[in-house]
């Protein structure tokens, strides 16, 4: 079967489901490609007429905002047993130096820690458990919590989407070569980020213990 006829054959309800249920994972502290999903899910929305893109990105954010709210309430009653477990679990993305680094974005910003984290793979992880943990007010958190979620699930999906829409005589015209170049570019990109992460992450010996969140 062609690729458009098979991407034409998912249901669109099934695409809502699935960024729906792993951008809420992610965002409840669970390590998953929540923003790859997302992309790619936009990008099916610009060449599916089934899949809405406003529904798309409000079911995105819902599960941002949930999934967030559920890892607030985790990390409030886990407390830090609940961390050092998690780096034993999970040490990759949840190891003491990770830690550090999202202690001090939240020691230094507050509630804006929680609204640019959701822009930023290491943060979307670890907004809600660490808010929780850092016993933030929950208000704060739920505002910080909801405008990131719209903010970055309803953009990506617009930026997106018309991308999609743009490139789609392109993708056509270049098919399986097209959208392997895409892939390629995706993942390089994401590489690049990641190092430049790494290399910028200040040395975990210089962590100092944050009190409650402001």
């Amino acid at each position: 079967m062609h690729v458009q006829e098979w991407l034409d054959s998912v249901p669109a309800v099934a695409v809502y489901a699935v960024v729906a249920l792993v951008i809420g994972l992610e965002s409840l502290g669970i390590p998953l490609p929540g923003e790859i999903i997302l992309v790619s899910a936009a990008l099916l929305a610009s060449q599916h007429s089934g899949v809405n893109p406003v529904v798309l990105g409000a079911c995105a954010t819902a599960g941002a905002v949930i999934g967030d709210s559920i890892g607030y309430a985790i990390g409030r009653k886990g407390g830090r047993p609940l961390l050092a477990w998690l780096g034993k679990k999970l040490p990759r993305h949840f190891s003491a130096g990770h830690v550090a680094t999202a202690e001090r974005s939240f020691e230094k910003w507050g509630m804006w820690a929680v609204f640019f984290g959701r822009f930023v793979a290491l943060l979307r992880i670890f907004a809600g458990p660490l808010a929780g943990v850092l016993h933030m007010p929950y208000w704060k958190f739920l505002v910080a919590n909801v405008l990131g979620g719209i903010c970055w699930a309803g953009g990506t999906t617009a930026v997106i989407y018309y991308v999609g829409i743009v490139a789609e005589d392109w993708l056509k015209r270049f098919s399986y070569v097209g959208l392997g170049v895409a892939v390629l570019i995706g993942l390089a990109s994401m590489l690049i980020i990641r190092r430049k992460a790494r290399k910028a992450q200040p040395d975990q010996r210089e962590a100092e213990p944050v009190g409650a969140g402001e």
